[in-house]
């Protein structure tokens, strides 16, 4: 029989089965195979059901349904069952065929696994995929990277099946070599960590200093969501703080307080630190889920530990200052968010410089501006400030997001005092604001803790009154000799 299937896909997990049901959507002829071949069986009768989805119950079943090149996307959990498809894939395919990765891989195995695959005259893809199940089933962002020879042939499936922006462009688009759209997925992942972060801060203000109830909240959310804060995550917390459990009270409530995570987070943080890219908040979010987790400690801590009422009371009775206080709290989001974003883009910048990648940051924005879970409009002004000026080395020094910080500043330092005075953790609000107001000091500490690497280490250091890339030393005791340290950076 002629082979008539367009892509073929392996991992039936509700993301997989929901991109198949997506691509039959758009005329797409998809082979559906699962390492548990029954799950192909059930998806078959029951999902796909009067679609033109194929089942295959073997690697080479799959491999003969597919038109050449063939393409075979994969959307299996990362590590070792990537590298365990791979090898069982390579024996069926020719040159030319291409290998998609569209798992949340770390980018380095990306880069790994596209130089071998390439050396058995295969393409390879990593691709991230943003957008959780119903982004999968109505369009998600999709992030492709890999083999520049494989692009023009998914381009036409990846762009339909991406979600697409009011004036219809899709959320797809190439990012560039080896391991660079997951890569940018695995930014995407740790913005998405300090969103969600910054959200979980200011719903906690609300609860714990003005002691709102979650409809009232639900009612703040909404309103924060027809402005500047647009996105798919306050929409969602909007919607959670609105949900009753089965006696009629708030769910979110019943919900135990430690908080899991798989991994992209972390990758984040660790990739900033090779890269020397202070991404503070992004890390701050990653280790607020680690003191979550924390439960059972944290619970005796909470009986031995003591600090300040949280409670806001005096701003809670006068309605006027509660609404003012609550624009504030908005005002400490948004001013957070814009810092997290232009640290995410800071190591996106070091990442391209260092693995030598033409990333189009403009259009990485687009590529989020549907689709994803970090969709939003705020978005739409990260690509217009890239449009503007490509080169832009930060976004805090756009015009635009000047102004914005600007306006949101004095509210963002009110947060930050007030949750300090009255021991509300605000780790990701006050990170934001350290990192703020770091980045606009002309001169910092740091010359005393040069001075000390110097004394205890001879570690060497720069004078402002030579030339930069001059280094001296100093026998601060005059025991220590002139014997001076080489200079390096980790």
């Amino acid at each position: 029989m002629e082979p008539q299937a367009d892509i073929a896909l392996i991992g039936l997990a509700v993301m997989g089965q929901n991109l198949i049901l997506n691509m039959d959507d758009h005329g797409f002829t998809v082979v559906a195979y699962n390492r548990s071949t029954e799950k192909v069986d059930q998806f078959l009768a029951n999902e796909a059901k009067g679609t033109k989805v194929l089942g295959a119950h073997s690697i080479a079943e799959m491999v003969s349904k597919l038109k050449s090149p063939r393409r075979v996307m994969m959307l299996v959990k990362a590590g070792k069952p990537v590298d365990d498809f791979i090898e069982q894939l390579i024996p069926h395919l020719e040159p030319g065929d291409i290998i998609i990765d569209g798992g949340n891989s770390l980018f380095d195995d990306t880069n790994r696994r596209q130089k071998y695959v390439e050396s058995k005259g295969l393409l390879y893809i990593g691709t991230g995929v943003s957008g959780g199940e119903e982004g999968a089933r109505n369009g998600p962002s999709i992030m492709p990277g890999g083999s520049p020879a494989a692009w023009p042939h998914v381009k036409e499936i990846f762009q339909a099946v991406s979600a697409k922006v009011e004036d219809g462009t899709p959320c797809c688009e190439w990012v560039g070599e080896m391991g660079a759209g997951h890569y940018v997925k695995m930014v995407h992942n740790g913005i998405e960590y300090g969103d969600m972060q910054l959200i979980c801060e200011a719903y906690n203000i609300m609860k714990t200093g003005l002691g709102m109830s979650a409809d009232e909240m639900h009612e703040v959310f909404a309103e924060w969501n027809e402005g500047d804060l647009d996105s798919y995550l306050i929409e969602i917390s909007r919607d959670i703080l609105a949900k009753k459990d089965d006696d009629g009270t708030p769910l979110v409530d019943k919900i135990l307080d430690t908080a899991g995570q798989k991994g992209t987070g972390k990758w984040t943080v660790i990739n900033s630190q090779d890269l020397g890219i202070p991404i503070t908040l992004m890390a701050e979010a990653v280790y607020a889920r680690c003191v979550s987790a924390l439960k059972d400690e944290r619970v005796l801590a909470s009986a031995k530990l003591h600090g300040p009422s949280p409670a806001l009371a005096d701003i809670a009775a006068d309605p006027e200052k509660k609404i003012a206080f609550i624009v504030d709290i908005r005002n400490a989001l948004y001013a957070s968010k814009i810092v997290s974003y232009a640290q995410g883009y800071m190591l996106m910048r070091a990442a391209a410089k260092d693995y030598g990648w033409n990333l189009n940051y403009g259009g990485i924005a687009l590529m989020w501006r549907g689709g994803c879970i970090i969709r939003s409009r705020f978005l739409g002004k990260i690509k217009d400030a890239f449009d503007t000026n490509p080169a832009l080395t930060n976004l805090l020094l756009d015009d635009y997001f000047t102004g914005e910080i600007g306006k949101a500043q004095a509210g963002w330092r009110n947060i930050v005092a007030t949750a300090a005075m009255k021991g509300i953790p605000v780790p990701a609000f006050s990170t934001a604001l350290a990192f703020f107001d770091q980045y606009r000091s002309a001169v910092l500490p740091a010359n005393l803790l040069q001075a000390q690497r110097d004394y205890f280490g001879a570690h060497t250091y720069e004078r402002i009154d030579q030339p930069r890339g001059k280094f001296s030393h100093t026998n601060w005791t005059g025991k220590g000799g002139t014997t001076a340290s080489s200079t390096y950076n980790v």
